[in-house]
């Protein structure tokens, strides 16, 4: 069962769209053998933030397309909620405490030494291009797998960015969600025999603090949060929506509750402000504009039906729920759950909703399933290729292993907020409830009914009517630890 405040997309147009293309889509021909493939991964992009999946105001058509034409996930997860362990997921297939990327600090040298989907696909014949955000260690030089090499030191820089190209460092005039769409619509119109991998990571929706502007010169932002310049400004005067849990104190979660000095507790004076808000989405409308240029592109050099393009978050960002400001790495679902679109008409019907609990470990053996490349058993995510048709095998998964991992003390320093927001935990998420282990607190779990309590405001680890529950769901959680290798 879906959980009930979840996807609230109710577009008449879109559900006749839908409808239309689903039978198109049953009267085409199979698939292709190699499809190409593109992967564009947003950089804290919460589940709801664009149309399709609700959002009242965003304004997101080519990634609407995606979803109405294809595939939008009902229940899918980051496997860790952080921005480094969350993008080494995607690549490996393994969670983090199999790859080792397992928290933000620097990681480069281990990250050179990973083995990812894409080394398999090259393998198997697939011309690779990285484009856009590593993220693991500021090393911006190529890694394995790679035909073509496009990456930036750690967070790099909104405007006129310095990008490392195929080993050589050089500054790219203009916006960087703008170049990274330019060079993927470069290396989509390229001659060539084989089938191709793009696998785009954005800097966006990340702030950057310190941000160079366009003609030079730099200043230090509060937030950061800079739209392209047509955007800014476009929702100035939008609306921000308001859940129950918002600028809520908490009063049944220990873990939120504790004292950090210099830090006001949880509440109205700790929530996201409005402008921040409506800023991240303004930056959104450049990553649209970047699908957009992509499905342009395809269609113009006749690959678009044998292209799958898929978009994916890579964890969340809190708006004021729980009276969370920005933070990502907690269990909740604003935070761990992620958006998952994508399209190929050859094999996904349009207007498909997949409700079976996926994680982005599961990326690596679908690419691979699809692109005919060996997929390496030690992997520990599981295909989508039979959701993407709009089946749910039997034998499928019922529950997700959701991890983050304390960080050291010299990756703390002295920040109040990152101390106070230090806490690892292995957390088991099912359909309908999700249970909270904290690895490094003691008597601070947590355990929501999803059911009656979408918005996890109810901590019900101590209620009686609930032990058998939590029982339960000690059990399955211990029983993912063992079965995935997790310390």
């Amino acid at each position: 069962m879906t959980n009930p405040r979840r996807f609230t997309y109710s577009s008449t147009f879109g559900v006749l769209l839908g409808l239309s293309l689903v039978m198109g889509a049953a009267c085409g021909g199979s698939a292709p053998e190699r499809p190409n493939m593109i992967f564009v991964l947003v950089d804290d992009l919460r589940w709801d933030d664009f149309g399709a999946a609700g959002h009242p105001f965003a304004e997101t058509p080519h990634i609407d397309r995606l979803a109405n034409e294809g595939a939008m996930f009902l229940n899918a997860f980051a496997a860790t909620p952080l921005c480094s362990p969350s993008r080494g997921t995607f690549l490996t297939g393994l969670y983090a405490h199999t790859s080792g990327i397992i928290d933000n600090v620097e990681r480069g040298p281990a990250s050179h030494e990973l083995t990812t989907f894409p080394q398999a696909l090259q393998r198997a014949g697939y011309e690779t291009a990285f484009i856009g955000k590593w993220h693991m260690g500021r090393d911006d030089t190529p890694r394995p797998g790679w035909d073509y090499w496009l990456g930036m030191p750690g967070q790099g820089q909104l405007f006129d960015p310095e990008l490392n190209e195929n080993g050589e460092r050089k500054v790219f005039e203009g916006y960087i969600t703008d170049i990274f769409a330019e060079k993927a619509v470069e290396f989509i119109e390229r001659d060539r025999d084989a089938p191709f991998l793009i696998y785009l990571p954005h800097k966006a929706i990340h702030p950057d603090l310190t941000i160079r502007r366009p003609g030079g010169g730099s200043a230090l932002l509060s937030g950061g949060f800079l739209a392209a310049p047509r955007h800014e400004g476009r929702y100035a005067d939008a609306v921000i929506p308001r859940p129950v849990s918002y600028g809520v104190t908490p009063v049944d979660k220990p873990a939120l509750m504790r004292e950090a000095e210099g830090l006001p507790p949880l509440g109205l004076e700790t929530v996201t402000a409005d402008e921040t808000i409506r800023d991240r989405l303004e930056m959104l409308l450049s990553i649209d504009d970047g699908v957009g240029a992509i499905l342009e592109a395809l269609e113009r050099t006749g690959q678009l039906d044998n292209t799958i393009v898929m978009l994916a978050g890579d964890h969340g960002y809190f708006y004021g729920e729980h009276g969370l400001n920005a933070e990502r790495r907690l269990a909740y679902d604003e935070s761990a759950r992620i958006p998952v679109v994508a399209r190929y008409p050859s094999l996904i019907p349009a207007g498909t909703r997949p409700d079976g609990l996926a994680v982005s470990i599961d990326l690596a053996p679908t690419l691979l399933e699809l692109g005919g490349a060996e997929i390496d058993p030690g992997l520990q995510g599981r295909s989508w290729v039979p959701l993407l048709k709009g089946a749910r095998p039997a034998d499928w998964r019922t529950s997700v292993l959701i991890e983050h991992h304390s960080d050291p003390e010299s990756y703390l320093g002295r920040s109040a907020l990152r101390r106070a927001m230090n806490m690892g935990y292995k957390a088991v998420r099912t359909e309908t409830h999700k249970y909270i282990r904290y690895t490094d607190l003691e008597d601070m779990d947590e355990l929501y009914d999803l059911e009656a309590d979408p918005y996890e405001m109810q901590n019900l680890i101590d209620d009686p009517g609930a032990q058998g529950t939590l029982r339960r769901l000690q059990a399955e959680l211990d029983r993912l630890l063992e079965e995935t290798g997790a310390p």
